[in-house]
């Protein structure tokens, strides 16, 4: 018995929420939400340095997990 059309279709919904690509959209988001609350901590008196290290440390691993996934899609660009 085959699949119906309403379950190909939310295999494939499933499959592009999923994909790198969409992760990639996720995780520059993420980043750009980042950037934000990071200037509006620094903004801030007195200056939570604790926090302020917190906050980059994510970014950057946000930015490095980007640029992973960006090779990954396209492997074939100069470093």
């Amino acid at each position: 018995m085959g699949r119906s059309q309403d379950q190909l279709l939310d295999d494939a919904v499933d499959s592009n929420l999923n994909s790198p690509e969409r992760r990639l959209i996720d995780l520059r988001i993420e980043h750009s939400d980042l950037d934000a609350m990071i200037d509006r901590a620094s903004g801030q008196t007195p200056l939570d340095e604790l926090l302020m290290r917190r906050l980059k440390k994510k970014r950057l691993g946000l930015r490095d997990e980007i640029a992973r996934i960006e090779r990954q899609l396209d492997p074939d660009q100069p470093a």
